[in-house]
């Protein structure tokens, strides 16, 4: 009688834990293939390019659009309570934070600015993240083209952006409307889309 209460507990106790792990199994899976944050998506304002590929274009209003700008030895334009890192490695980086826009001129994300003074040239990359699609990485030419463009190569990306290649234009436009609360002008980013790059094995 012992034996068969005993023999009924370890029948119960394995069915037990055997439904706690398939519960787990059941809601990772859910989770994975429903993510519980549902994020808001903005139309993608792609236009196909005159020389091929795709194009889309980004920009921010200065000064509305730039939310911190740090550099070494710097207090303003930092959020209350944070200083920038007093360390010689950081000496000569700067680093600025964006919202971004469409050219519907709707914010869809942020973007961040860092240059890095080195002897032989700056280093200067974007990185733009716009939720629901993904993130870009550019690397830009550290001398403006001939107008006082600069053009930069996407290096890498995430989720839609992940197997794209392309370069991406920057350039400054200054507001000539003058209105009163117009912005002093705007960076342009003109991203083109020429090609997917191979998956990493």
């Amino acid at each position: 009688m012992a034996r068969e209460l005993s023999s009924g507990g370890n029948v119960l106790l394995k069915t037990f834990l055997v439904g706690i792990l398939l519960g787990i199994a059941a809601t990772a899976g859910a989770l994975y293939s429903l993510p519980a944050v549902d994020q808001h998506r903005e139309v993608s304002l792609v236009t196909v390019a005159p020389n091929g590929g795709n194009q889309e274009s980004f920009h921010i209003n200065i000064p509305m659009d730039r939310i911190m700008v740090g550099t070494a030895g710097q207090k303003a334009g930092l959020p209350a309570g944070l200083d920038w890192p007093q360390d010689d490695v950081l000496a000569g980086v700067s680093a600025e934070l964006f919202k971004i826009r469409n050219a519907r001129d709707v914010v869809i994300g942020v973007a961040a600015r860092t240059v890095a003074k080195e002897e032989a040239s700056d280093v200067i990359d974007w990185v733009l993240h716009i939720p629901a699609r993904g993130t870009l990485f550019v690397n830009m030419a550290p001398d403006a083209q001939e107008g006082g463009h600069r053009i930069g190569r996407l290096r890498t990306g995430s989720n839609e952006f992940a197997l794209l290649k392309g370069f991406v234009v920057e350039r400054w436009v200054a507001d000539t409307s003058g209105e009163e609360d117009a912005p002093a002008g705007r960076i342009e980013l003109l991203a083109t889309y020429v090609g997917t790059a191979e998956p990493f094995e």
